[in-house]
């Protein structure tokens, strides 16, 4: 949040993909404390947390592609099959796992805190 106090003299792409990760990030926030994960609430909060990673984990191929010669060899532009191959892959990936967190996340009881 704070790289949005440096000037800028044109919206980027890591600009964009910054604020929709705040905005995911408020919304688990949001489901995790002043609605306490009940009810739907508690789907929500594993969805907008693992979107918010989803996008950092994007950034990190991207820029991966970008500063790692052997992978920037493979996709200069960024728009070649690899990089797309691992774009969808890690997708697919976050996709399983947060159905797969979603199905198994279990609200601890008051009790046991």
């Amino acid at each position: 949040m704070t790289g949005y106090g440096f000037p800028f003299e044109h919206l980027m792409p890591s600009h964009i993909v910054g604020a929709l990760s705040l905005l995911v990030l408020a919304i688990a926030i949001l489901a995790r404390y002043p609605y306490r994960l009940q009810g739907a609430w508690r789907r929500t909060y594993i969805s907008s947390a693992a979107i918010a990673l989803y996008f950092n984990v994007f950034v990190l191929v991207v820029q991966a592609f970008q500063k790692v010669p052997a992978l920037k060899a493979l996709a200069p532009k960024g728009s070649e099959p690899p990089f797309l191959a691992a774009q969808l892959i890690v997708l697919v990936l976050f996709i399983v796992l947060t159905a797969f967190a979603t199905k198994r996340f279990v609200v601890p009881s008051a009790q046991a805190a």
